[in-house]
């Protein structure tokens, strides 16, 4: 039985004034391309090495209860490859307690194995969240990517 209210991965939405949405595929629930994505429902991740033993994550989505196991089991599953490890988080929507947790640990995790772990960001929907936390102070931030990878 399908519940029209909650309808099933890849169906449109409807919207106010008969608008619909089709959702993408990281929200239809993919799980990867050859391209170095990978998405679950509301997070998507897009991979990129510049350089031997460097890594930039495009983080996408939202990171919530849902999605930070997510993003908490990749990125911890990368750091024993690499030195240097920087998070592009302009692309998150939503930063949640458990995405903040998720951050804690992978920043904790990357400290135990000498990697460093670098933020690009600017967007005031994960600044903030990290400030009103005490938190901002755990994490080496960056303006952008490239300033990120300079550092």
């Amino acid at each position: 039985m399908t519940d029209s209210r909650h309808p099933g991965p890849g169906a449109a939405e409807s919207r106010p004034g008969g608008a619909t949405r089709t959702p993408s595929a990281a929200e239809a629930g993919a799980t990867g391309d050859a391209t170095g994505s990978e998405a679950v429902e509301g997070l998507h991740l897009d991979v990129a090495t510049p350089s031997e033993g460097v890594e930039v994550l495009t983080v996408g989505g939202e990171l919530d209860m849902l999605t930070a196991p997510e993003l908490r089991r990749d990125v911890l599953a990368r750091i024993p490859a690499v030195t240097l490890v920087v998070l592009d988080l302009d692309g998150v929507r939503f930063l949640g307690t458990s995405g903040l947790a998720a951050l804690i640990e992978i920043r904790e995790q990357a400290h135990r194995s000498g990697v460093e772990l670098r933020i690009a960001c600017t967007e005031l929907r994960v600044l903030r969240p990290l400030g009103i936390a005490g938190l901002h102070h755990l994490f080496d931030i960056h303006d952008d990517v490239e300033t990120a990878l300079q550092s």
